[in-house]
């Protein structure tokens, strides 16, 4: 049986999987929260609800509808996706091997304000560990974050690179930092270089020499992942076509990491035409096959 893994549990997500699911497919949804419909309180302008209903009560509704079906729940954070028999879902606890992916966590997160991030991106500054490791080849470089998002990157670029220290910028970092890996908790002034980076300034004077900056805060968004695999993005938005398909065969995106409406409707159907479309990808496949 072919298997779709799903990278996000919220209702473009949830959508999707009603139609794998339905369609034959081994589906598994992997999400690490409810995202950020948990903050809605109070939602009234979507359809089929009488009287309001909050965001919590709506992705619990959508995650036991799905489980009814035998949708398979994983709660675990997606760190990357590689190429393996099919795509491989790398996650904080192990991998999934899966002959299509649909990526659904939402929009990105927010870039920290740090005096020459923006100015230095394509120029030192990368958001993308295995795609841009190889330019910094026996070079020092750094890793911007403190979660689990940023050990990743840091231990994706150690074969390749000369030395990496995490820069957390202040927070606090996860615990399980290999000994290999330095870290730097002072909060950052600024970055510095002529047309490349050239090192970290920190609050308290001191610098880090570098050659690039990788920047990895919070968790890996929808167009992060995308990233990885070479799929075409527009800023935080990841680019498909009027399947859902992104460049790249057998990825698909939904919901608001497509970028328009941020609304929940358009979030459902996006998950629903992705769903259906990657349900007649895979029989395709396997006729060819």
């Amino acid at each position: 049986m072919s298997k779709v893994v799903i990278v996000g549990n919220g209702p473009a997500g949830i959508s999707a999987a009603l139609y794998t699911k339905r369609s034959g497919l081994d589906t598994v949804i992997i999400g690490k929260d409810n995202g950020a419909l948990h903050k809605a309180h109070k939602i009234e302008n979507y359809y089929g609800f009488e009287e309001p209903v909050s965001g919590d009560q709506l992705i619990h509704n959508g995650i036991e509808q799905a489980k009814r079906l035998g949708v398979s729940f994983e709660q675990d954070e997606v760190v990357g996706i590689e190429y393996g028999k099919g795509l491989l879902v790398k996650t904080t606890t192990g991998e999934e091997e899966a002959d299509a992916v649909i990526l659904a966590t939402g929009t990105g997160r927010t870039t920290p304000k740090i005096a020459g991030l923006k100015e230095f991106e394509g120029k030192g500054i990368s958001y993308c560990a295995t795609c841009d490791g190889f330019f910094h080849r026996g070079k020092d470089v750094a890793v911007l974050g403190h979660s689990e998002y940023a050990l990743a990157e840091a231990k994706a670029l150690l074969p390749i690179v000369g030395s990496v220290t995490i820069v957390t910028n202040g927070a606090t970092p996860i615990e399980k930092i290999p000994a290999e890996i330095k870290v730097i908790t002072t909060k950052i002034e600024k970055i510095q270089g002529d047309d490349f980076v050239e090192s970290i300034e920190f609050v308290d004077g001191s610098t880090l020499a570098i050659s690039g900056l990788f920047v990895a805060v919070g968790v890996a968004g929808s167009s992060d992942l995308a990233k990885k695999l070479g799929a075409s993005v527009d800023g935080k938005k990841i680019v498909v076509n009027e399947n859902m398909q992104t460049n790249i065969p057998g990825l698909y995106a939904a919901g608001d990491c497509t970028g328009g409406m941020l609304q929940i409707s358009k979030s459902v159907y996006e998950g629903a035409k992705a769903g259906s479309q990657v349900s007649k990808y895979l029989r395709k496949q396997a006729n060819i096959a």
